[in-house]
């Protein structure tokens, strides 16, 4: 009998998977400090941004069912 892989709930509760199956994930920068970075900066934080290629292969063997 074939064991279930368990899921990494640290990297569940930080990634989403879109529609097309690419990860996204938050940009860093944007917890402290905030004052001297511009307000177009911190806009731009605010976006999610795609998980890069070269982490796809480790983040899928840590989200099995994502």
């Amino acid at each position: 009998m074939q064991k279930k892989m368990k899921t990494s709930r640290a990297a569940a509760k930080r990634f989403k998977v879109t529609g097309s199956g690419k990860l996204m994930r938050n940009k860093a920068y944007k917890r402290h400090i905030l004052t001297k970075k511009s307000t177009k900066r911190k806009r731009n934080l605010r976006q999610d941004s795609v998980v890069d290629e070269t982490n796809v292969k480790n983040m899928r063997k840590i989200l099995p069912y994502v």
